[in-house]
């Protein structure tokens, strides 16, 4: 698996259909059409897309993102920057807790916020994010399950279902 995987699968799941090709992926998240290719034989091995690479498997990818995401792409914050919130720094979670000084920004020069720097799973992520909102949040779940804390991962869990039930 690759970081950019993980994207992926959340950008089909932001689609919220069936009807797309490798190629509106790719465009949206700024990768090579055979990155997508490549990055869903990945997932279809690792049982998080259907054998036809067209749906992704809910259960499994959901059970990853809770369980596996901290330990197959750690994060480590970083010095103060200049950039776009995540994981309990941005919707939805920073609704459900008071952070403090815990802000964390994916670095990005056009960003608004001040915050510890956290790699964003693909290089990308704080251009695209700010075009698709569902996906941003997916997105900032998932750095949620990377750096947070029990009780902001127990909200992550419950943010990550609500999303999920509808995809």
């Amino acid at each position: 698996m690759r970081p950019q995987d993980i994207v992926v699968l959340m950008k089909i799941i932001a689609q919220r259909n069936s009807d797309w090709r490798n190629i509106d992926i790719a465009n949206a998240i700024y990768l090579s059409p055979s990155e997508v290719s490549e990055a869903l034989n990945r997932c279809k091995i690792a049982g998080l897309i259907d054998s036809g690479k067209r749906k992704v498997s809910i259960n499994s990818f959901s059970e990853f993102l809770i369980y596996g995401l901290k330990y197959v792409f750690p994060v480590e914050p970083g010095a103060t920057v200049k950039g776009i919130p995540t994981a309990h720094s941005a919707s939805p979670i920073k609704e459900h807790i008071s952070a403090g000084n815990d802000n964390y920004v994916w670095a990005y020069a056009r960003g608004s916020h001040r915050g510890q720097a956290i790699e964003p799973l693909f290089k990308t992520v704080p251009q695209i994010v700010q075009e698709d909102k569902f996906f941003y949040e997916l997105l900032s779940i998932a750095d949620t399950f990377r750096v947070g804390r029990v009780r902001e991962i127990k909200i992550a869990i419950d943010e990550l279902n609500k999303r999920l039930k509808h995809a």
